[in-house]
């Protein structure tokens, strides 16, 4: 959406004011840019950590309601393109109670298709105060890691961007395959449940 250039550019003049709907809107990257930015001195780093992490939870939350409160909607018009019925609803619902906070933490962890496990999350109205909690975990951890990437190692911005994009078509396509095992899966054992 925005150039590493126009972030910088951003920041710099607006400093934290920018910066929160900034990480909303483009997490990961922003994070390391302002990490480089409060190397050079235009930020505290304290101050833009904090900023980082309650701007990546809002951007978090707001897929959590996505998924919570379009999910009769979302399964009805989308669901039969993607295997997705009410019966295979209840499939996450039962994973996202018995590992909702392991799964969220791999989720935030694995760039480029964290977006999916946040609307699961809410899709399987995993409770809201739960989700939070082990969201905002794995936020501080991951938003402290890309920060100081971006403070110790910051001028290398535009190659950092490109590992960036490579680990996000790596997730998204490990994620496919994941999510095509995990439909294929339980459409099989639905039918052999149908043959018994």
């Amino acid at each position: 959406m925005f150039s590493l250039e126009q972030i910088s550019q951003l920041l710099i003049a607006y400093k934290y004011l920018i910066l929160f709907p900034i990480v909303v809107i483009e997490g990961p990257i922003a994070t390391v840019i302002s990490g480089f930015i409060a190397s050079l001195g235009y930020m505290n780093f304290v101050i833009a950590y904090l900023v980082i992490v309650a701007g990546d939870v809002t951007g978090d939350c707001l897929y959590y309601a996505m998924g919570r409160f379009g999910r009769e909607h979302f399964v009805e018009r989308w669901g039969k393109y993607i295997g997705l019925n009410p019966q295979r609803v209840i499939h996450v619902e039962k994973h996202f109670d018995k590992h909702g906070s392991k799964t969220l933490f791999i989720g935030k962890m694995a760039h480029g298709i964290g977006s999916i496990f946040l609307v699961a999350a809410g899709l399987a109205r995993m409770p809201f105060s739960k989700f939070v909690s082990a969201n905002l975990i794995a936020t501080f951890v991951k938003s402290l890691v890309l920060i100081m990437i971006g403070y110790y190692f910051g001028e290398a911005i535009k190659k950092i961007n490109s590992v960036f994009e490579f680990m996000g078509a790596i997730s998204i396509s490990v994620g496919l395959v994941v999510a095509i095992g995990f439909f294929w899966y339980y459409k099989k054992k639905e039918s052999d449940q149908s043959y018994e």
